[in-house]
């Protein structure tokens, strides 16, 4: 990005100031353009050779197809640019960054649309169902057109163009559509003021509170580059843990310096809130929703703040839940608190994004129930700019989890879904674990609520009930790491995050396609083995981890590595002990009418499934069943033996990983490929520790042999349950 464009824009004006490339005779040199492009794109990445990341999915490599190559300059040489925004500069500079390097061309910028053959514009041939966000591409030979009703519009249409000719595509025959399935796309970030980053792996906050709002990093306009390439409109910078400090009034003017940057990106700002910020910096003695002062307070410090930020987007809430305060503490419902802020936003267009992780220390009800039984109740309750924003499960980011039943509970209330793109229980940013697949596997879920084809991603959308507020939500993996995300391959799940969000139609596998032709190399021979081992990578890691069903065996805290003897915390839903229940009688936490009976919280199509362990998937058996080590599975093999095969096929998963990756070696960028060469290597180690551990502390309830031809165990199990890593990173 900046490094590359820099060098490049230095060579770029000095060949410019040659007569050859004057803007009045470039055709006549288009072929000479491109050999010099060629020849200065390779002087320019001889020097980024060892490629460390920073440039994301927009690094905008020279595309080596001169079929290809022809045909965009022919149709991108002279471009018309409509409107004097600063989102309209966004859309030049853009194409300053991307078309010099992957074409060999300077853009030559003209004053009328006649003139050009790339024309981006609003209010020509532009269809009204579009909105505010959708975009229109038509492509003709040596012509091209992007139309919009907004300029924020015709920045998505720009990035989907240069999408489209990264990713190969015909543009001679274009005609795409397209406007986003999701109203708020958004990133969550957990980051805290002094830039510790909870469930961070990627290294500190980007945000630097400390230097804003003077010292404002091009990290920051980067982040909102790949942002908005990908359709992502809000943004969360703090903690749902909140600190009370955000309000305040010099942090405010921090937040206002980071509103300003991003809004030419098409991007608001929310805040995370703390319940009891009246008392703690407001001077007031309560934060009672029912208490006319409290409801003062927050209308007029919602009013300070869309003084300062009149496209302010809203608040995230975390409430009643692991110490945070809320309406509970005074007796009042979620609904109450949530609808006292959505009145002090109401004026303003803002919205209160409420979120169901609650489960309380006294509630006898199993830990999975909770949510539901919390809000199910209050359907129908919240103001019509509040949104209940929930976990994509009923547990808390396992690697593998049933839908949440709230989805299609709560038929009047609009619920935003809540993904974790950082990857707390899926090995941090070490193991490759694409998740495009959980998202695509969360969102096709049927919950059969109004009959087949009642999809989770239409109950977040809003189509199924007919609600017009519509939220889907990443809980980000972003850091000060070069790379973003500690894994170069962690990029890709931001990038699906954002491409779902926008159209929860796309298929993961198309999506990886895409990122891998943008990010690690345009040749099919290598996009297809690279693609085919980022869709199986996640279920590798729930072999090795949490197969069959089995969830939260994680150890105490850090969620590093395998822990399932842990049973001495404070909570009992603290303990993994608590969810696999593993005696020698069996394994498996049962959720049926003989047990926590959570199948009663879904649709009674999913009730006869779930209840009975001979129609449960066996991906979710443990899920929902306790039973016996013997139990015959589908494939006439005893549970035990399912579960160690499954837990060494994770660890072979791996090592077939590791493989295909060092065939590639010369074939990928060496800076990406020597990173993600020591991550598989850190993957594979700790799958191995993950394997072995589960089996041997399994096994002694079990009291059968880990089969013959299967590698045995390292280390003893007590070797295992005394290993201890108290400087873990990402802790709460």
């Amino acid at each position: 990005m900046v490094g590359p464009r820099n060098k490049w824009q230095i060579v770029a004006d000095q060949s410019e100031s040659s007569s050859m490339l004057k803007a009045r005779s470039f055709r006549k040199y288009q072929w000479l353009v491109a050999l010099l492009g060629f020849v200065l794109h390779s002087q320019v990445f001889a020097t980024v050779s060892q490629d460390d990341g920073y440039r994301l999915w927009l690094n905008y490599r020279f595309i080596t197809n001169p079929t290809l190559r022809l045909t965009y300059l022919e149709q991108t040489s002279h471009i018309y640019v409509a409107g004097n925004s600063a989102t309209s500069d966004v859309i030049r500079h853009e194409l300053q960054l991307a078309l010099p390097t992957m074409l060999g061309l300077n853009p030559v910028f003209v004053s009328q649309a006649n003139a050009a053959t790339l024309v981006i514009e609003t209010g020509t041939s532009v269809i009204s169902e579009l909105g505010d966000e959708g975009f229109h591409i038509v492509g003709k030979a040596k012509s091209l057109r992007v139309t919009a009703n907004t300029q924020v519009a015709l920045l998505y249409g720009t990035f989907a163009l240069l999408r489209s000719m990264q990713t190969g595509q015909d543009l001679a025959n274009l005609d795409v559509r397209e406007q986003p399935k999701v109203q708020r796309r958004m990133l969550n970030h957990w980051d805290d003021l002094d830039r510790h980053t909870e469930r961070g792996y990627a290294g500190q906050s980007i945000f630097d509170w400390h230097k804003l709002p003077v010292y404002k990093e091009q990290r920051y306009i980067n982040y909102a580059r790949a942002n908005a390439s990908i359709g992502i409109n809000g943004i969360v910078p703090n903690n749902v843990n909140a600190n009370a400090l955000i309000l305040t009034p010099s942090y405010l003017l921090k937040v206002q310096a980071l509103a300003d940057m991003f809004r030419p990106y098409g991007i608001k700002v929310y805040l995370s809130i703390k319940f009891s910020s009246p008392q703690q910096i407001g001077g007031l003695t309560t934060s009672d929703p029912a208490d006319p002062q409290v409801q003062q307070w927050w209308q007029d410090k919602a009013k300070e703040i869309y003084q300062l930020i009149p496209d302010f987007g809203g608040f995230l809430v975390k409430a009643n839940s692991e110490g945070q305060p809320g309406p509970g503490d005074y007796g009042r419902s979620h609904a109450m608190g949530a609808n006292m802020l959505a009145k002090a936003l109401k004026p303003f267009g803002g919205i209160v994004l409420w979120r169901a992780f609650v489960y309380a220390p006294d509630d006898e009800h199993e830990r999975s129930l909770q949510a539901y039984n919390e809000f199910a109740p209050l359907d129908g309750q919240f103001a019509d700019n509040v949104t209940v924003q929930v976990k994509n499960g009923p547990i808390d980011f396992q690697p593998r989890e049933p839908f949440s039943p709230l989805f299609g509970a709560m038929p009047n209330t609009p619920l935003a879904m809540e993904f974790q793109v950082t990857q707390e229980y899926l090995g941090f940013s070490t193991h490759l674990a694409y998740l495009g697949t959980v998202f695509e596997e969360v969102l096709d879920a049927d919950t059969w609520v109004k009959g087949q084809g009642s999809t989770v991603a239409k109950v977040v959308d809003g189509s199924l009930e007919g609600h017009d507020l519509s939220v889907m939500a990443g809980v980000a993996n972003i850091g000060m790491d070069r790379n973003w995300t500690g894994h170069i391959f962690a990029q890709a799940n931001w990038y699906a995050l954002g491409r779902l969000a926008w159209d929860h139609q796309l298929s993961a596998k198309d999506i990886a396609n895409e990122w891998v032709a943008m990010t690690l190399s345009q040749t099919p021979q290598v996009q297809q083995p690279i693609v085919t081992m980022m869709m199986a990578s996640r279920e590798h890691v729930v072999n090795y981890m949490t197969p069959l069903g089995l969830h939260h065996l994680m150890a105490t805290g850090h969620h590093y590595g395998p822990g399932p003897w842990v049973d001495n915390l404070s909570r009992a839903d603290w303990n993994p002990v608590y969810y696999h229940r593993a005696d020698t009688q069996g394994i498996g936490i049962d959720r049926t009418a003989t047990g926590t009976n959570g199948v009663a919280q879904y649709s009674a199509h999913w009730q006869a499934i779930f209840a009975d362990p001979a129609k449960t998937p066996d991906e979710l058996l443990l899920w929902f069943h306790h039973l016996p080590w013997n139990y015959p599975m589908r494939s006439g093999k005893t549970l035990w033996l399912t579960l160690v095969e499954r837990y060494y096929a994770g660890v072979e998963g791996v090592e077939q990983m590791q493989q295909t990756w060092q065939r590639l070696a010369g074939q990928i960028n060496a800076g990406q490929h020597h990173q993600v060469t020591m991550a598989l290597a850190i993957q594979l180690q700790e799958a191995k520790w993950w394997r072995d551990a589960c089996v041997l502390y399994f096994q002694q309830f079990a009291k059968q042999p880990i089969p013959e031809g299967l590698p045995q165990p390292e280390h003893s199990l007590e070797y295992y349950q005394r290993l201890a890593f108290p400087y873990a990173p990402g802790q709460g």
